[in-house]
């Protein structure tokens, strides 16, 4: 299953014999872990500090080589993350930022990617997925439960009150025009 973080320990615990050795290390284990997904600066450097070999001033030197050649940007990072994110499974802003969050990006940045986002694809067009997908599985909702319950996933997948309300009207008043 998941593996236990290692702690990592302060410079003043580290042994450094050999700095050079060291920062070739510390920089094949992040292009490792880059092949591997692509990952945000904070991500890379905690993953980079969990060896003892290294320390923070090698890990920051790896980081600014690695800006340098464009393997790292999380500004890119983040539109590409979101984007894919978005063509997995359709979901509202909120629940976008969150993930982006959880990445460790600053405010800023997830803002941008957002904005990005859904500047390509707008997010009504993105609850139009998601709805579409919500009737293949579950079928016109046909109680107020039902409508309920509808209502409830939409926003849970992070889409506004205000859209997911509009969307459901527009449901209901499908549903009332093909019943007469």
């Amino acid at each position: 299953m998941w593996k236990k973080r290692k702690e990592i320990k302060p410079d003043e615990e580290r042994i450094i014999k050999d700095a050079s050795r060291a920062r070739q290390k510390t920089f094949d284990r992040a292009v490792n872990l880059l092949a591997y997904k692509p990952r945000s600066v904070v991500e890379l450097r905690t993953r980079l500090m969990e060896k003892e070999w290294t320390n923070s001033q090698i890990v920051e030197e790896v980081l600014v080589k690695l800006e340098g050649y464009g393997y790292l940007n999380d500004g890119q990072f983040a539109k590409d993350f979101a984007a894919a994110q978005l063509r997995g499974k359709p979901m509202g802003k909120r629940v976008l930022q969150q993930k982006l969050a959880m990445k460790k990006l600053d405010k800023e940045t997830v803002a941008a990617a957002i904005e990005t986002v859904f500047e390509e694809t707008p997010e009504a067009e993105v609850i139009e997925r998601a709805i579409a997908k919500r009737l293949r599985l579950k079928g016109k909702p046909e109680t107020r439960e039902e409508s309920k319950k509808f209502y409830d996933y939409l926003l849970r997948q992070g889409f506004s009150y205000d859209l997911v309300s509009s969307k459901m009207r527009e449901i209901a008043a499908r549903n009332f025009n093909e019943d007469e």
